[in-house]
């Protein structure tokens, strides 16, 4: 009987560990398959309806028309949004790991106000123009502007406690957006380009932009994913992780530049778009739990999803105008952030 019962237990665990990993791979397939069809129809819905025939022929190379041109304006406002909603979510996924904050998100913590204000100071001083050193100086600026913010938090009793970074981040994305006001004010020549930019959207998207930004958000998603074990052990809190043999201020410190890296490319291509890196991650955690060798995938594929998805109800929404994306992450993010706040296990993750 004994053997029997040892037998049962051991069935018992296995089964445990198999059908949540079973489970857990058939839900990141449905979420493929979800943004797959999203995908359809941000190619197929826009101020112009186009047939199937229009698309094929505008993957084909065939744009003589009207309708084939607006398919091929789509394909990479398409792939910028699902490039830039996997970047968004996995930073925050990754923030929200490193710092143990259920609030991190790179546009509450001000990093995307960070990398505007560089971008912004590059093409006012120093006339950048190219994709590539919007890029770079967009990484730059969110690094800075991600050590200063968990800096000011640190000050105090208590550290870097979850609403400490959140008041931190939001006093310095007021400040950085009164500096970028300095900086544009008296700029008419770039002052329009800028504030539509600032705004955050996806709709000037091209191919010479996307294949800029492609390396650097490989990068960042390797980086992401080679230290999603170590964000389980930090996870356990620092003394704990330490005794496990983790090097937590290196495996920090890594972790933290691949989300920055994400972070700063993506908004240096697309703007600065909010919340998804919040949302997107917390959703994941319902169907993976904190195991971020599970969460960031599944943050990378709901991420696309989310931002694709918002730029098609915008373009649906305001027709034959649009709204841009950001504005429509904002309008579903903001709600979801003061639930978040008013939780009462809001302290830590």
């Amino acid at each position: 009987m004994a053997e029997i019962a040892a037998n049962t237990s051991t069935t018992s665990d296995t089964a445990k560990l198999w059908y949540p990993k079973r489970y857990k791979t058939l839900a990141l397939i449905l979420l493929a398959i979800v943004l797959l069809a999203l995908l359809v129809a941000s190619i197929k819905i826009g101020s112009r309806e186009v047939s199937w025939e229009e698309v094929l022929a505008a993957f084909s190379g065939n744009v003589d028309d009207i309708g084939t041109g607006s398919v091929a304006k789509r394909i990479p406002r398409t792939m910028l949004a699902v490039l830039a909603g996997a970047a968004l979510a996995v930073s925050g996924a990754v923030m929200q790991g490193v710092t143990r904050n259920p609030l991190a998100d790179p546009g509450i913590l001000g990093i995307n106000m960070g990398a505007t204000l560089a971008v912004v100071i590059g093409i006012a001083f120093f006339g950048l123009s190219a994709a590539i050193s919007y890029i770079w100086v967009a990484i730059i600026g969110a690094a800075i502007t991600a050590v200063m913010v968990y800096a000011i938090a640190s000050l105090g009793h208590g550290g870097a406690t979850p609403i400490k970074l959140a008041l931190a981040g939001t006093a310095t994305s007021v400040a950085l957006v009164s500096f970028i006001t300095a900086v544009t004010l008296p700029r008419n020549d770039i002052a329009e380009n800028v504030r539509s930019w600032q705004i955050g959207g996806v709709g000037g998207a091209t191919m010479d932009g996307i294949i800029a930004v492609v390396p650097f958000l490989l990068a960042g998603f390797l980086i992401c994913l080679i230290c999603a074990s170590k964000l389980n052990m930090l996870a356990l809190g620092d003394e704990l992780a330490a005794g496990l043999g983790e090097r937590v201020a290196i495996a920090r410190g890594v972790s933290a530049l691949g989300a920055v890296l994400l972070c700063g490319a993506a908004t240096a291509i697309t703007g600065p778009i909010g919340f998804v890196g919040l949302i997107v991650p917390h959703a994941c955690r319902l169907l993976t739990g904190a195991d971020h060798r599970w969460l960031i995938p599944f943050s990378a594929v709901s991420g696309a999803i989310h931002l694709v998805a918002a730029d098609v109800l915008g373009r649906i929404i305001a027709r034959p105008a649009e709204l841009d994306v950001a504005i429509i992450t904002a309008l579903i993010g903001a709600p979801f952030f003061i639930y978040i706040v008013r939780k009462q296990k809001v302290r830590s993750l």
